[in-house]
């Protein structure tokens, strides 16, 4: 699982205590259709519809090819306070449960960015302490460096200091041998 998939799914639980706000008019039939019909009033396609059905209804009335609904359109003005009376109510139903469901995604979200915040500082919280650690281990690294150099040096000096015994031992056994040898030329 990639890391945004994960960061996806994290965000998704603050929203998950708000999954029965999903549709504005509820989860069945009638809700469904309520909502399909009240998103549509505000298409275009349904504007265009509503102004060619007017201007028929006028056009036909007018022209005197029928005589149901004479100016001043009684029927047609009927027809409009109807359809006003539907879909006001819906459409209001429609936007207030929209503004309850962005005010609770946005909690969510709010909760969501704080916990962000929250897991930021405690990981600015580790790397200073692992930072402390670090900067105390490269302390203690350097002294017992600085120490095994000291001892290297005392090592170089004892080396010498034998060497130089070698040599003067080396040197007496030498000259004893040299005396001990009858002829003193061996």
């Amino acid at each position: 699982m990639s890391m945004s998939q994960e960061s996806g799914e994290r965000a998704r639980r603050f929203h998950l205590p708000h999954a029965h706000l999903e549709s504005a008019f509820g989860n069945d039939w009638f809700g469904r259709k309520a909502e399909n019909f009240a998103r549509f009033f505000g298409t275009p396609t349904f504007l265009i519809a509503q102004t060619l059905i007017v201007a028929l209804w006028i056009w036909v009335n007018s022209a005197g090819w029928t005589q149901f609904d004479l100016y001043p359109f009684i029927l047609l003005n009927l027809a409009f306070s109807t359809q006003a009376a539907y879909a006001a109510p819906l459409i209001l139903l429609a936007q207030t449960r929209q503004a309850d469901r962005d005010k609770v995604t946005s909690l969510a979200d709010a909760q969501h960015r704080e916990e962000l915040h929250q897991i930021s500082e405690q990981r600015q919280a580790q790397m200073r302490e692992q930072a402390g650690m670090l900067f105390e281990m490269v302390q203690q690294n350097t002294a017992l460096t600085e120490r095994v150099e000291t001892l290297l040096q005392q090592n170089t000096d004892l080396t010498q200091a034998v060497r130089t015994l070698v040599e003067r031992i080396d040197a007496m056994t030498s000259e004893v041998h040299a005396r001990m040898t009858p002829g003193g030329s061996g």
